[in-house]
């Protein structure tokens, strides 16, 4: 079993200053395994709301409820949006008898549904697969490949790994995603994802997939939006700010996993990626993925003009402006770009993430850095 210290401690803190936390992210990420750690599941106070005992427990709720004390964890909360209300009443209570730890599957709906009944009380806490400092620079290779779903990551063999993928898939669109409120035909969602991957990394147009697929290019945003709020894609959205260059406005688009890039891109071992036409922009989103995971930044964009400047991620955290650049090359430089970068956004630091071995200055507040020691001291590149 892996450990993922950093996303336990960050729940712990939660926990200690909001009377409800919830840990939000997709089926298979690990959850529930955290959520044990603080609870175990044959405890009075741990609900599976996929269990049909905890379903029946939970008929009345407020009664089931209003005696626990300590911490109360609820597993797939989407499934009774109905408790919400309740829990308002549970954590407005003086002396606090009880703190809860709800688990949901990124659920549009348990979003909404949250927000406006528990608004003030609530904490969110965003989780993912294993990131790469939770499986360590040994594993860099296999992460990049297999992505970060403990089961794919942790296979036997790297087709045992595509069969979890493949079959995670299928569930999800078949499964889960009629689960959330989602009426869209399988295959129709299918067919876009596998035409999304080829978009990966790219400026988003919605217009040449809407032709393919005969549909609108207000339905291909509507798919778009609704693979985002499951956490599978993310929309970067441009940074643009009142110079006198003609900046772009459209988002990016990246998988959020490299696992279910490769897999849609029908990529099985290392040696097919490197190969690939897309290794470079799969690259690029798996750093910028784990950058992200690692910086926890206030909010983050990527930047770019019609004349060609641009940054890869545009990072504002405590007050400060960083550049992130990923390039896959042996040796980065100083390019025109980044010199340009500097200047316009007035950036207090630049890092340029290549996937060498050592670390090396390139100008004043500028540095190189190998992707491999995210692993070990990424956290700190971020906050110094």
């Amino acid at each position: 079993m892996i450990q993922r210290p950093f996303i336990t401690a960050a729940i712990r803190t939660a926990l200690n200053r909001s009377r409800i936390v919830a840990l939000l992210g997709p089926r298979q990420c690990g959850k529930t395994t955290l959520a044990r750690q603080f609870v175990p599941p044959e405890s009075l106070n741990y609900f599976d709301l996929e269990d049909p005992l905890s379903l029946a427990r939970l008929d009345e709720p407020m009664t089931a409820l209003r005696n626990l004390k300590g911490l109360v964890v609820i597993d797939e909360v989407q499934r009774r949006p109905e408790l919400f209300p309740v829990l308002r009443v549970l954590a407005d209570r003086d002396p606090l008898q009880a703190r809860f730890l709800i688990l949901g599957s990124a659920s549009p709906a348990l979003l909404r549904q949250s927000s406006e009944s528990l608004a003030g009380r609530l904490e969110t806490v965003p989780i993912g697969g294993f990131g790469l400092r939770d499986v360590g620079k040994g594993g860099y290779d296999r992460h990049w490949l297999r992505g970060g779903f403990p089961l794919s990551f942790l296979a036997d063999s790297d087709a045992d790994s595509l069969a979890w993928r493949k079959n995670f898939i299928q569930t999800f669109l078949e499964r889960d995603m009629p689960q959330f409120g989602i009426g869209t035909p399988a295959p129709m969602l299918l067919r876009f994802w596998t035409m999304l991957a080829h978009y990966h990394g790219q400026i988003w147009n919605a217009a040449e997939p809407a032709r393919s697929l005969g549909v609108n290019e207000s339905t291909v945003r509507r798919y778009l939006d609704l693979l985002e709020g499951v956490f599978m894609v993310r929309q970067l959205r441009p940074w643009f700010e009142n110079l006198k260059k003609r900046q772009v406005k459209s988002p990016k688009v990246y998988f959020r996993d490299s696992g279910l890039l490769h897999q849609l891109l029908g990529i099985r071992t290392l040696d097919d990626l490197l190969c690939h036409p897309k290794c470079g922009a799969s690259w690029e989103g798996y750093v910028i993925e784990e950058v992200l995971k690692l910086s926890q930044p206030d909010d983050a964009y990527f930047w770019a003009t019609h004349a060609g400047a641009e940054l890869d991620l545009l990072l504002f955290k405590n007050g400060r402006r960083l550049g992130v650049e990923v390039k896959r090359m042996d040796a980065p430089r100083l390019t025109p770009s980044m010199r340009i970068a500097l200047e316009d956004l007035a950036l207090d630091r630049l890092v340029v993430i290549y996937p060498g071995d050592r670390s090396f200055t390139l100008a004043e507040n500028v540095e190189a850095v190998p992707a491999a020691e995210l692993a070990e001291n990424g956290a700190a590149l971020f906050t110094a």
